[in-house]
């Protein structure tokens, strides 16, 4: 096999100044004046609110880029069905007895894209997500010699980031979540829609933030004994306030334990945070991979 190559790929590459504009405008002279001390203190508000997510099922990083790709702006039990659909059709089981087990994808790779197209029927833009899944598969294969990202182990995590959103289709949210929610299990934070919602209305960034910004102005929020594990924790339990407090219209944020630490819910609705609610998941349950 040959050995792998992580030289960029030959494309033009933004300067860091033109990949986060805003991001040095908003924060180059003066951080905003956020209510909360760091993201501990976030993460203990939402931990008491709703408890400890349940466990996610880690799997490989090529599989959870898979994944990514085919779950963007797609609901998560279409995106989950989707998976199950993609395994079933091309034999994408873990190749041993663990769910980070290596995943063997060639059939995949070498499927119709019409056939990959009719395989995504759940997600939004199937005819769009099909090519850029196979190109991705392959482009993998050409530039490691094998459909396999477990090399990537032996790489600095910016390293591998910069390395996979040169791939079709994969952006900052998907690149995070290689490296953080699977089994190289490295320091990120996924930041999607509900994240990204929520941190603007946290006066993290102002209104127009990128998702990049956006988790470039939380990283250095996070306590430096953090691990991998409670970041993405930390993305289970932003996604599930998104979710269920504070969706992108009418946010309820006389509901929302942060509601004395948001510039925005201190706007809308003066006042004390109200109690929490005494519901907590069930026991079993289990997290799938965003």
């Amino acid at each position: 096999m040959q050995r792998p190559d992580l030289r960029p790929i030959a494309v033009a590459t933004p300067s860091q100044d033109t990949l986060f504009p805003d991001a040095l405008v908003a924060l180059g002279a003066q951080r905003p004046a956020i209510l909360f001390d760091d993201l501990d203190d976030i993460q203990r508000r939402l931990l008491a609110w709703m408890g400890p997510p349940p466990p996610r099922e880690v799997w490989d990083p090529l599989t959870q880029l898979i994944y990514s790709l085919c779950s963007s702006r797609t609901k998560d039990a279409e995106s989950i069905a989707t998976m199950r659909l993609l395994r079933e059709r091309y034999d994408g089981w873990p190749s041993g007895p663990n769910s980070w087990d290596e995943v063997r994808w060639e059939r995949l790779r070498d499927a119709p894209v019409a056939e990959i197209e009719e395989t995504l029927h759940l997600v939004t833009f199937p005819e769009r997500k099909a090519p850029q899944l196979k190109q991705m598969l392959q482009q993998v294969t050409e530039r490691t010699g094998a459909l396999s990202l477990q090399f990537l182990a032996k790489y600095r995590t910016d390293k591998i980031r910069t390395w996979l959103e040169q791939l079709p289709g994969v952006g900052v949210k998907a690149s995070a979540a290689a490296v953080n929610f699977t089994s190289l299990r490295r320091p990120a934070i996924a930041i999607d829609g509900h994240h990204q919602r929520i941190a603007i209305r946290l006066g993290v960034l102002p209104d127009k933030a990128t998702a990049r910004q956006v988790e470039e102005a939380l990283m250095p929020l996070a306590p430096p004994a953090w691990t991998p594990a409670t970041m993405d924790e930390h993305h289970t339990l932003v996604k599930r306030l998104g979710q269920q407090i504070c969706p992108l219209r009418e946010p309820r944020c006389h509901r929302c334990p942060l509601h004395d630490v948001c510039l925005t819910g201190q706007r809308n609705a003066p006042g004390p945070a109200a109690a929490p609610p005494k519901a907590q998941h069930p026991r079993g349950e289990h997290v799938t991979t965003d």
